[in-house]
């Protein structure tokens, strides 16, 4: 059992081995949280859920029908649907997707997510490509990463800006949706750094 006080609130989640970070929370996904600036009623979008925790601190301030949860991993969808019941928060949805593959979920003022690290970046892409059209205008995405140049060039191409926050180790990106349209320089080939 994994105790932590988030927003004022005192929660407790059950993890599991298989999952990212089963021990304690991930100090990225931590750091990604002191910047969200949730509001009550914010429609609030958790990719790549893990055992619940985004989702469910999201679920007491937002409310837990404003708040949707992703994750490819079935294990990982039925530990965060029993992690928000543990928490008061049972109403919150947690899906089965990859990605935003079969999701129609839009106008989300939130998009949080701590991406998969692999060495083509593919998920990021897609999170931060398809992300840009689930949210409201005005929404935010919220993204904690490890490399900085990459993912700030990918969201400036498709926000046509980003605001980077360097918080114990971690570059948690803050991307705004100010337009209807991309930035401009998505299809433009965009190398690791």
């Amino acid at each position: 059992m994994v105790q932590l006080d988030i927003y004022g609130h005192t929660l407790r989640f059950e993890t599991h081995p298989a999952l990212f970070s089963p021990t304690a929370p991930d100090r990225g996904t931590m750091a990604m949280l002191s910047v969200a600036k949730i509001a009550p009623g914010d429609r609030v979008l958790d990719m790549g859920c893990g055992w619940g925790l985004v989702a469910v601190a999201a679920a007491k301030i937002a409310g837990a029908q404003n708040v949707v949860a992703l994750d490819v991993d079935a294990r990982a969808v039925e530990v965060t649907r029993e992690n928000a019941r543990r928490n008061g928060v049972g109403e919150l949805r947690a899906l089965q997707r990859d990605g935003f593959c079969g999701f129609d979920g839009h106008e989300f003022h939130w998009i949080l997510c701590n991406p998969p690290y692999n060495s083509n970046f593919s998920v990021a892409k897609h999170f931060i490509e398809k992300g840009f059209n689930r949210l409201a205008m005005n929404g935010t995405m919220l993204m904690v990463v490890k490399r900085r140049d990459w993912y700030r060039n990918r969201l400036c191409a498709v926000f046509g800006g980003v605001t980077a926050h360097q918080i114990d180790g971690y570059f948690v990106f803050e991307a705004q949706r100010r337009s209807a349209r991309y930035a401009g320089r998505v299809g433009r080939r965009s190398e690791p750094n």
